[in-house]
Parts: C-alpha cells; sequence; structure tokens
C-alpha cells in the first residue's frame, strides 16, 4: 500500500488549467497529465471547475473528493482527512470502493494537498475534528466511486461490444464473462465520457462492504514500523531544532544571550522566533541541549500571577446576561413559586491534550516554495501558518500530512509551525523542530474550564416542571473561528450536550455566559459535551434521589414520549446490556445518557469502593450512530473514548501557579494505567439513519456515569473533577 504524500504540485497545475475550459476539457487535460482517469466530485453547492478561481481566492467552499486511475490501472484515492487512530485510512476508502465495486485493499491511499477543494463541509475548511469524517464523506465519496464505474463500464462495455449492463467491475478491471479489460486500458477514454447523469447509489441491503467488521488497512505498516508519523521524517541533509519557548503562558522574549549555546558542538544557528529562540543543530540531542544553554531575559507578560484560585474565583464571579441557549416557558416562575427545588454548581479544570507524539515540523525550502512535513489535522491552517512565516504566498507552500500520533483536538492548533518554518528559511537546509514532553505539557492550548449551575424544581404532583441551567467558560470559536461568533452569535461548541437537553420538563431556561481566563483554550477530544454532559447527567441524578427513584426509572420517565426514541432505545438497551439494579454484592452503578455528533449514547459504569479506594470494574456502552461503516472501528473508537475519558475524570487537571503549568510530564500527569482499565462493553445499535460521529462522544459520559456511582455506592455528591482529589484513592 502506498503511503507516499500527494504531488500538490501537479494538482495545482491540473486545477490551474481548469479555470478557463470545460468539466470535460478539465478531465482530459487531467488524464494526459497523469495517463489515467480524474474524477472530481461535484455536489449541490460545492466548488466546480469553472468556480476555481473563487476557490483559489480563499472562499469558503464545500468538499471535494479525488478518485484517481492511473495508466498502470493503479486505483489512487486522496484521504482529505488526517489519520490519528481513528480509522479513515480505512473507512473512507471503504465508502469509495463500495460503490466503485473494487476491494478497499485494492485502492492505493495518500494524503491530500491542502486545498479547499478538500475543505470539510461541517467545518468550513480543510479539518479533521468534530467527529465529522464519515458524516462528511457518507455521499460524496460513494457518488465518486459509483460516477467512476459507470464511466469505466461504458468504456469496456463499447470495447466488448455489449451492453454495460452486462459487465461488471472486478479489483483490476472491468469483466465480461471470462474477459476482463484492465483499468488502464480504459482509463483515458472513461475521462473523456460526460458525467453519468441519473446516478444511483446502492441501498443498504446491497452493500458488499459497509457494515461489515474489516482489518484496517493501516495496521500492516504500523506493525512493520514502515508507516511515517511526523516525528519520523527524514530528509537528506537534515538539521534539527529545539525551540526554547516563555515559561509562563503568554509572556515573550525580552533578550536573550547565545554565546555559550554557539560554541557547543553540532550548532549551526541560533535564532529568535515568533514564539520563542530556536536552535539548530547536526542532532536534535545537540540542538537541545544547546538550547537549554540558552540564556535568555523573558517578559513574563499579564499573566505573571495567574493561578488556578484566580481562574476559579473568575468563573464564579462572572456575572451580567448569558446568551440564551435555549429557552422553553418560564423556568424562573416555576422554580420560584415551587416548594421543592434544588440547585447545584459544577467546577471542571483545565485539561491537556497529552498525545503520544509531541508536537513537531519538519520543514525544507525547494526551488517551487515551502514544502511543509506534518502531523496536522489543519492543512489550509497549516498552509496559511507557513505561508506567513515564510514571506511566501499560499500557493507555493506545500503541505504534507503524516500520519498522527494522538490529536484529540491538539493538532487543531498550528502553533508548531512557524518556528521550524522559519529555522528552515534560516538554515536553508530541511529542518526537523521536535517539542519535549515538558514543552508539550506546559505550552499547550488547553481544555476550557468551567463554572456551570444548575437549577430545578418539582410541582405538586412530584414531576419535574423546571429547569434551568447557566453555562460559564471561555470560548474556543471567538479565537479559532471567529467569524462563527461574529455579531453576537452563539459559540455552538461551547453549549453542545445541553442545548439539546432531552427530558421533556415543560419550562427550560439554558444560558451561555463567557468569560475568558487570560490563556488561549483549544478543542479537546468531545469538546464542550463533556463539560455539559457533566453537569446535566449528574444534576438529573440528583434529582432522582429528591424523587426518591431508580436513576435510570427517572430518566426513561422524563423521556416518555419523546419525539426523538433514539434517545429511550439506548438508554433502555444500555440498562438491559448492564443489568441495572442487579450488580454483584458490593458493586454500584451509575448511568449517563447523551447525544453529540448526530448518534446517541448511553454508558452504565459499575464500580466499588473497598477502604476508600476506588475501582471501576465495568463499563457498559450503547452505541447508535446511524449507519456503520465498519463496526470494528466504531467499536475500538468507543473503548479508547472511553479509557480517554476515564483517565481524564479520575485524574485530569493542569494546575497553573504564577502564570506557568506545574504538570511537565507524565508524572505529574496522570494516564490510566493497564492493570486500571475496566472491563468495557460495547453495543452497537442497528439504524439506517446517516452516520453520526463516533470521534468523540463516548468520552462525555464517563465521569457523569462513574459519579452517579460514586453516589450510589457512598451518598457523596461529586460536583467536580478530578475524581482523585474528591478523597478517594484509586
Amino acid at each position: 500500500m502506498s503511503r507516499s504524500h500527494s504531488n500538490p504540485s501537479s494538482i495545482d497545475a491540473v486545477a490551474t488549467e481548469a479555470l478557463d475550459v470545460s468539466r470535460r476539457d478539465f478531465l482530459k487535460r487531467a488524464a494526459a497529465l497523469s495517463g489515467g482517469l480524474t474524477i472530481a466530485v461535484y455536489l449541490p453547492g460545492c466548488s466546480k471547475p469553472e468556480q476555481a478561481a473563487s476557490v483559489a481566492a480563499g472562499t469558503e467552499v464545500t468538499a471535494n473528493a479525488w478518485l484517481h486511475i492511473g495508466a498502470d490501472g493503479k486505483i489512487k484515492f486522496y484521504c482529505d482527512r488526517s489519520e490519528m487512530g481513528q480509522g479513515v485510512y480505512t473507512a473512507l476508502p471503504t465508502l469509495l470502493a463500495e460503490e466503485l465495486g473494487v476491494e478497499p485493499s485494492s485502492i492505493h491511499i495518500e494524503f491530500a494537498p491542502a486545498g479547499a477543494d478538500y475543505a470539510n463541509s461541517f467545518l468550513g475548511t480543510q479539518a479533521t475534528g468534530g467527529s465529522t469524517s464519515i458524516r462528511d464523506a457518507w455521499e460524496k465519496l460513494r457518488v465518486a466511486g459509483a460516477e467512476a464505474r459507470e464511466r469505466l463500464l461504458a468504456v469496456a462495455a463499447e470495447r466488448l461490444r455489449t451492453d454495460p449492463g452486462l459487465c461488471r467491475v472486478v479489483n483490476d478491471g472491468v469483466a465480461f464473462g471470462s474477459k476482463v479489460i484492465g483499468f488502464g486500458a480504459i482509463a483515458a477514454a472513461a475521462a473523456a465520457l460526460p458525467k453519468p447523469q441519473n446516478l444511483k447509489l446502492k441501498k443498504a441491503g446491497e452493500f458488499t462492504f459497509i457494515g461489515k467488521p474489516m482489518q484496517r488497512l493501516d495496521t500492516p505498516s504500523k506493525v512493520d514500523g514502515s508507516v511515517q508519523f511526523g516525528i519520523d521524517m527524514r530528509l537528506p541533509g537534515m538539521l534539527y531544532a529545539a525551540l526554547a519557548q516563555p515559561p509562563v503562558l503568554g509572556g515573550t522574549v525580552k533578550s536573550f544571550k547565545d554565546d555559550k549555546a554557539k560554541a557547543m558542538p553540532g550548532v549551526r544557528h541560533v535564532l529568535k522566533t515568533s514564539s520563542g529562540v530556536a536552535v539548530v543543530a547536526d542532532t536534535w540531542w545537540q540542538a537541545y541541549k544547546a538550547r537549554n544553554a540558552l540564556e535568555i531575559q523573558w517578559d513574563a507578560g499579564a499573566n505573571a500571577t495567574l493561578s488556578n484560585a484566580t481562574i476559579v474565583a473568575g468563573l464564579k464571579a462572572a456575572s451580567g446576561a448569558g446568551k440564551s441557549v435555549r429557552h422553553e416557558g418560564d423556568a424562573n416562575a416555576a422554580i420560584k413559586n415551587s416548594n421543592r427545588k434544588r440547585e447545584a454548581s459544577y467546577d471542571l479544570p483545565l485539561l491537556a491534550h497529552a498525545t503520544m507524539e509531541p508536537q513537531n515540523c519538519t520543514v525544507e525550502f525547494r526551488a517551487d516554495g515551502c514544502h511543509v512535513y506534518a502531523p496536522t489535522q489543519v492543512q489550509q491552517m497549516t498552509q496559511a501558518a507557513a505561508a506567513k512565516a515564510s514571506g511566501l504566498p499560499e500557493a507555493q507552500v506545500f503541505v504534507h500530512t503524516t500520519f498522527l500520533g494522538g490529536g484529540f483536538g491538539r493538532r487543531l492548533e498550528v502553533d508548531f509551525i512557524p518556528a521550524a518554518v522559519e529555522a528552515a528559511k534560516l538554515a536553508q537546509k530541511p529542518v526537523k523542530m521536535l517539542w519535549t514532553r515538558e514543552d508539550d505539557m506546559t505550552h499547550d492550548v488547553y481544555r476550557p474550564p468551567a463554572h456551570n449551575t444548575a437549577a430545578a424544581s418539582f410541582d405538586a404532583d412530584g414531576r419535574v416542571n423546571a429547569f434551568k441551567l447557566q453555562l460559564v467558560s471561555p470560548s474556543i470559536t471567538s479565537r479559532w473561528a471567529p467569524t462563527v461568533v461574529a455579531n453576537g452569535a452563539l459559540d455552538p461548541f461551547a453549549v453542545e450536550a445541553a442545548q439539546n437537553f432531552p427530558y421533556l420538563v415543560p419550562n427550560i431556561d439554558i444560558q451561555y455566559l463567557q468569560h475568558e481566563v487570560g490563556i488561549k483554550v483549544g478543542y479537546w477530544r468531545s469538546v464542550s459535551h463533556a463539560l455539559n454532559c457533566f453537569v446535566v447527567e449528574s444534576f438529573i441524578d440528583e434529582l432522582a434521589a429528591d424523587a426518591q427513584d431508580d436513576p435510570y426509572n427517572f430518566r426513561r420517565k422524563l423521556l416518555w414520549n419523546h419525539k426523538e426514541p433514539r434517545w429511550q432505545s439506548v438508554l433502555d438497551a444500555a440498562a438491559r446490556k448492564a443489568n441495572w439494579g442487579e450488580a454483584t454484592k458490593g458493586h454500584h452503578q451509575g448511568i449517563a445518557l447523551m447525544s453529540g455528533y448526530d448518534s446517541f449514547l448511553a454508558q452504565v459504569a459499575e464500580i466499588s469502593i473497598e477502604s476508600g479506594k476506588l475501582k471501576v470494574h465495568r463499563v457498559v456502552c450503547v452505541v447508535d450512530c446511524g449507519r456503520i461503516v465498519n463496526p470494528t472501528i466504531v467499536e475500538a473508537q468507543v473503548q479508547g473514548s472511553i479509557v480517554f475519558g476515564l483517565t481524564a475524570a479520575l485524574f485530569g487537571e493542569v494546575n497553573i501557579e504564577g502564570g506557568k503549568v506545574r504538570e511537565q510530564n507524565f508524572d505529574g500527569y496522570r494516564m490510566l494505567r493497564i492493570h486500571e482499565v475496566p472491563e468495557i462493553e460495547v453495543h452497537l445499535m442497528e439504524s439506517d439513519d446517516k452516520p453520526g460521529g463516533m470521534g468523540e462522544p463516548a468520552t462525555a459520559l464517563v465521569a457523569p456515569a462513574v459519579c452517579n456511582a460514586i453516589f450510589a455506592a457512598t451518598g457523596k455528591r461529586l460536583r467536580s473533577l478530578p475524581i482523585a482529589k474528591q478523597g478517594f484513592a484509586i
């Protein structure tokens, strides 16, 4: 399988020629350039070749997918999403292969270059995040395969002097009876055909690969070590760089002395960058040792006195009118007039992404421009950042996406790109800049902290008649995508798992109050789902206790006659699969429910506490994520999400003192150890709905499910995280 990077130069050449030619001429020229068939898929609302000028000018467009069949008969797929363990390297080609009629393993895969043609229709830019990859690709990649199939069948049938309906696609060509014409022999002719009309996609009952378990296509290369992550990059004559960054978040370089560093073995350059001071040397160890010998005077800036205490105090003291997230009835009046009411506040800490692979970037300047090799989730943003750092136009910056050793939202940022570009520009040789684990932990873009307050009341018949929620946290989107929240618009990524509050309550008032904390915050796996699901599902449990009702039955009553039956379906299935109410003696259960990314999930956690020591024995997760492309990948996603979420719930916390992050490595930022991983059961529900996202949602339910189980065991309600700081040994 090919793992080489795409050649952006040839693609750009085709796109440039497409500006003033018809679609048919465009396809002919593409075929002439590459010796084969290039299929561009254009859905309603997507950019077309004649619109390429606006695309080049930066106009936002929805995603395009590219399928290439070469003169050698090889089928090539340009994967427009980053592979960070979630399985797009397998799932996306499966969609293409299903309609084309070939085995997914017969498709050669390259990562797509940066460009608006590959923009994610959910996110408005070329990005891998928000659990959108399958949702974005579900239709367009199947259309790509179907369009190519019909063209190939038409050409083959003409040459075999038969009807296209009597031909069939096989892995290496088109067959009619015992005769086979290879793809390479008919690719150019297929490219000259007009776009097929009345294209029909397969129905679910006709699927050969979609919905079936299949081994991941990237596993062999990961097992034999041939796969290339960013940290593995090697280029001829390459130098290495280490970066010194301000110890206080948001600080800057005041001055520095580099005499000692320059005198050390292997050191080639010392330079002030846009984010600190870099040392370039023959080896990374030489660069690292020389970096530590630099004498730097830092300007701490506004965060010199920043601490967790000041951050939490600011969140709690935040006041003013929040933005309305959801308003039905009059929750304030109902709560005021009720004799039975409850209010509780919940606090969530800053969290690091802690990707296994620290941030890194390799850059080479060539005659045609700047080439960036990076484990990035945002190719276009990487291109823009590198263009700014290099002084070149974006058209002369080529992004080569590598595999990612973990993303979790960390690589939606491009803060690790510019300094590498600046170092390579000075050195005029390829340079790989690599952060240490300590660099990574202390200069992350952390998950936002939050202070959320919930209130509710019961009517005279004991039914919940009002629910009120105030969310207080900084806004990631106001920095990352300011146009989304322009003109006072609500940040959609701050109110997830709250805006779609599932329970049938007549009076609802949910508000979001943006409060910045002095440092940049970033998207973290499940984003605000994890923040808001914790408060909603913990508080619903509190109301169940007030009603002296079983937490599962209490939820079920609040979902009765819901217009969306998928809520109750996953809740009932989770209770059934977990044998709710029948836990082993000494074990206790907690339950949580959530919908996010167009998927519906319920989780049950089973725990025990002996002599103050908490043990999570079992987590049962029921998932309705719509149509499933590959169940083994979905199951793995849920398992990984639960481990990720449990790690955060038990141990996750970033502490800041004097503007500096205290946790510098995994000795201070604790990871779940293998003997602490509970038994995880994943149950996937069959569904005919469109696919939902699965990279993130299961993470968010872990904390409330475990904390609700702790309440069942002890009567102690946990309203802040991590659990390890609430009086329990782990």
